[in-house]
């Protein structure tokens, strides 16, 4: 053997017998008999400091709009990871289980409703959960970007479809008229549509006009049955497929009918005019809100009618007929 292997086969039994010493140290520390330290048991370990918002998702403020009355706010998958406490108090799932979570705002006790949406992957051909949808223009063309697919649809079951979205409007007033029998239903919703018609129907208030029950004569459409009116009234693109736009009447009364807004003691299109010279303040006010104003004669038993959109380019027209895209 030489010098060399014999001098390595000393370090190596030194470095054992060095950590053997070691081991044996730590094995007496931990059992309380080494040079009288204490054996440290669950019992003694520093007690972990509570961490803020634990079991609380924060709404942020921005989320009740311009108007400051959005009670909802409906959310992709990423954009739900993304508020804060969400997950954390709801579970990875959430995120990928579309539905309604209710949640409290500190500022004032209200609820807020954080809404999970199934994306627009999940539609097949025409049809989602066996609710008929159709298909959007940017499925048969190629479009602009404000006539994009939308990203996700809202499920509406008998459960939530009178879910709060604001003081004046519900979920279901922005559902398709057809398919009674099939749930669950899809919508599109635009948070910035709800916003507009609530500061819309607060500058009426402020110039006299009261607004205590406002009707959604229609809102979203889906594509396959917003295709069975062109020609009658409905614009190939119109923007109610995209859940950004709404024909409303203002029915302060109940009556099923709009009401006389302009004080002339008629009912017709005129009494459109002040909710159109609302529009154009709120505008103003707010440019981000910028979108279409229609006006029409009475089509049916409701009277006179306004569309209201938030395309994000100013529109106008009158009586149906065409200024702009609907």
């Amino acid at each position: 053997m030489s010098w060399r292997r014999r001098v390595a086969l000393v370090v190596a039994a030194f470095v054992a017998i060095v950590a053997a010493g070691w081991v044996t140290a730590a094995v007496r520390t931990l059992q309380g008999g080494g040079d009288g330290v204490s054996a440290m048991g669950p019992g003694d370990l520093p007690p972990i400091p509570d961490l803020p918002g634990v079991g609380v998702v924060a709404i942020p403020d921005s989320f009740a709009g311009l108007s400051g009355a959005l009670r909802f706010r409906a959310l992709s998958a990423a954009e739900a990871l993304a508020v804060p406490g969400f997950v954390r108090v709801h579970g990875e799932r959430a995120i990928r289980t579309p539905g309604v979570y209710a949640e409290r705002r500190p500022a004032d006790s209200s609820t807020f409703s954080l809404i999970v949406e199934r994306p627009f992957g999940a539609k097949r051909g025409e049809l989602l959960n066996g609710y008929r949808l159709g298909r959007w223009p940017a499925e048969r063309a190629i479009m602009a970007r404000n006539y994009f697919n939308p990203a996700g649809f809202v499920e509406v079951t008998p459960d939530n479809v009178a879910l709060p979205l604001s003081p004046h409007f519900t979920l279901g007033d922005f559902l398709t008229h057809d398919q009674r029998a099939v749930w669950p239903k899809y919508v599109v919703l635009e948070e910035k549509l709800i916003d507009k018609l609530e500061l819309v129907l607060a500058d009426l208030r402020a110039h006299g006009i009261p607004t205590r029950h406002v009707v959604v004569l229609s809102g979203f459409r889906a594509p396959y049955y917003n295709d069975r009116g062109v020609g009658e009234g409905m614009a190939r693109g119109s923007r109610h497929q995209f859940g950004d736009a709404a024909d409303i009447i203002v029915d302060d009364d109940d009556d099923g009918r709009m009401d006389d807004l302009n004080g002339d003691g008629r009912l017709d299109v005129r009494d459109t005019g002040p909710i159109a010279d609302a529009i154009a303040r709120v505008e103003r006010a707010h440019p981000a809100l910028v979108g279409g104003l229609g006006t029409y004669q009475a089509t049916g038993p409701s009277g006179p009618f306004a569309h209201v959109d938030v395309r994000g380019t100013s529109a106008r027209w009158e009586s149906g007929w065409w200024r702009g895209r609907s």
